[in-house]
C-alpha cells in the first residue's frame, strides 16, 4: 500500500512538472517569439504571466498540500518495527534517498542555475533532524513532534508573514483569516497531545511496537544494553527539560529551512544584487537545497564515526526501509516547493506543518490499532475539525 501511494505521488509530481514545461514553452513562445531565454527563464515567465488568473494555480498548490501531508504523515511507517539505534546511521541512509530524489527532480527539469546559499537551508534542515532521536528518547516522539511542529509552523508563518531574515513579507487579501487560520493549525497540534496510546499493553515486544506518533512517555529502552546514549545517563526531571529544548530548537531550524530559497527569490529583480536573474519556480531550488541536506548529514555521519573510533553503530535492516522512507520525504518536500510557489509560504506552513499530525494518527488508529476508545476518537475528530477549519482560512485568505 505504502509503495502503490508513493508510486502514484511520484507520478503525480512528474505529471505536474510535465505540464509545466510544457506550458512554459507556449509561454515563452508567446511572449518571447524568436529569443531563447532557457528552462530557467520559462518557468519564471510562465509564472509572472498567469499568475493572475489563478484558478489551476490554486489547485496545484493545494494538491500538491495534500500530497506533502499524506508522505510527511506516512514517514514513519517504513521503519515503524525496525531499530534505528542512534539514529546517526538511519539519517545517513534517509538523506542519501533524499538527495537521489532532487537528482531525479534536477534532470527533469533541465539542470536550472545551482544557487550555493540554498544548500544553507538543507544544511539547517539537517542539523535540526541530528535532534530528533534525543528527542525521542528523552520526551517520546508525540510531546516532541509537538514541539517542534509548533516551532516550525511559528517560524515558516511568521518570517514569511512579517518578512524577517532580509526577505520580503508576503501579503494575503485576507490577513485576518490567515492569522485565524494559522492559530487553528497550532491549536489542533496542541491536541494532539490529549490523545492517548494503549499500545504498550498489547504486547510484551515494546521494541516492535512503537507508537507510530501518539506517544508520551520517555522512551528509557537501551539502559544497560548496546543502544545507550548520553541521554540515558539524565535524570527524568533533566530529560524532559534537555528534550523540551532540543525540540524547540528543532522547529525553530526547521522552520527556517525555506528562508534562503526565499531570499534568493526575492532579490533575483534587485539590480544590484548577486542574484539577479534568479528562478522565481521554487523547485529549481531542490537540487541545491537537498545537496546541503546530503553534505551536512555526511560530515555529522562522518564526526560520528571518527568519535566511535571507525565503530559506528550500523544497521542493515534499516537501510532500504530507511531509503524508502528518504524517498517519502524527498517527494514529500518537493510537493511542499510546489506549494509555496502557487500558494506562497505563508499559505502552505499552517496546512502541511499540522496535518500529517493526523494522517499519523490515522495509521495509528486504522492500522496499528494505537489509539482506542470514543474520548480519543473524539479528541482526534477536534483535532481533524480544527485543521480543516484552518486550512480553510488560510485557503480563503489567499483567494
Amino acid at each position: 500500500m505504502i509503495l502503490g501511494s508513493l508510486a502514484g505521488s511520484l507520478c503525480l509530481l512528474l505529471a505536474t512538472l510535465q505540464a509545466e514545461l510544457v506550458q512554459s514553452d507556449a509561454s515563452v513562445k508567446t511572449h518571447m517569439p524568436g529569443e531563447d531565454i532557457g528552462l530557467l527563464g520559462r518557468y519564471s515567465l510562465q509564472l509572472g504571466s498567469n499568475y493572475s488568473s489563478n484558478g489551476t494555480e490554486l489547485t496545484y498548490g493545494f494538491v500538491s498540500c495534500g500530497v506533502a501531508v499524506l508522505f510527511y504523515g506516512s514517514n514513519f511507517v517504513p521503519v515503524k518495527k525496525i531499530s534505528t539505534g542512534d539514529g546517526l546511521f538511519f539519517q545517513w541512509v534517509l538523506c542519501a534517498a533524499v538527495w537521489s530524489v532532487s537528482l531525479v527532480v534536477n534532470i527533469i527539469l533541465g539542470s536550472p542555475a545551482f544557487w550555493p546559499l540554498a544548500m544553507l537551508g538543507g544544511a539547517i534542515w539537517a542539523t535540526g533532524n541530528i535532534t530528533v532521536v534525543p528527542i525521542v528518547k528523552t520526551i517520546g516522539l508525540g510531546l516532541g513532534l509537538l514541539i517542534w511542529a509548533s516551532f516550525n509552523l511559528l517560524m515558516g508563518w511568521a518570517s514569511s508573514r512579517f518578512g524577517w531574515f532580509g526577505i520580503d513579507a508576503e501579503e494575503v487579501s485576507k490577513p485576518t483569516l490567515n492569522y485565524c487560520g494559522a492559530g487553528l493549525c497550532l491549536l489542533s497540534a496542541v491536541i494532539f497531545f490529549f490523545v492517548k496510546s494503549d499500545v504498550h499493553t498489547q504486547t510484551p515486544h515494546q521494541e516492535d511496537q512503537e507508537p507510530l506518533l501518539i506517544d508520551r512517555s520517555v522512551n528509557a529502552e537501551g539502559m544497560g544494553s548496546s543502544d545507550d546514549s548520553w541521554v540515558d545517563t539524565l535524570r527524568p526531571r533533566t530529560k524532559r527539560l534537555v528534550g523540551s529544548l532540543l525540540a524547540v530548537f528543532a522547529g525553530l531550524l526547521y522552520g527556517s529551512t525555506f528562508i534562503p530559497v526565499l531570499y534568493i527569490k526575492n532579490h533575483a529583480t534587485r539590480q544590484d544584487s548577486r542574484f539577479l536573474g534568479a528562478s522565481q519556480f521554487d523547485l529549481d531550488y531542490v537540487f541545491a537545497q537537498f545537496s546541503g541536506i546530503f553534505l551536512t548529514s555526511t560530515v555529522y555521519f562522518l564526526i560520528y564515526c571518527s568519535a566511535m573510533k571507525n565503530s559506528p553503530r550500523v544497521y542493515p535492516r534499516s537501510i532500504l526501509p530507511g531509503f524508502v522512507s528518504g524517498v517519502m520525504w524527498g517527494v514529500a518536500t518537493c510537493c511542499w516547493f510546489l506549494a509555496n510557489t502557487y500558494l506562497s509560504a505563508v499559505v502552505s506552513f499552517p496546512i502541511i506543518t499540522t496535518g500529517p499530525g493526523l494522517i499519523a494518527a490515522l495509521w495509528g488508529v486504522v492500522v496499528f490499532k494505537e489509539v482506542k476508545g470514543w474520548l480519543n476518537f473524539l479528541v482526534l475528530a477536534g483535532a481533524f475539525s480544527l485543521i480543516l477549519a484552518g486550512a480553510l482560512l488560510t485557503a480563503f485568505s489567499k483567494v
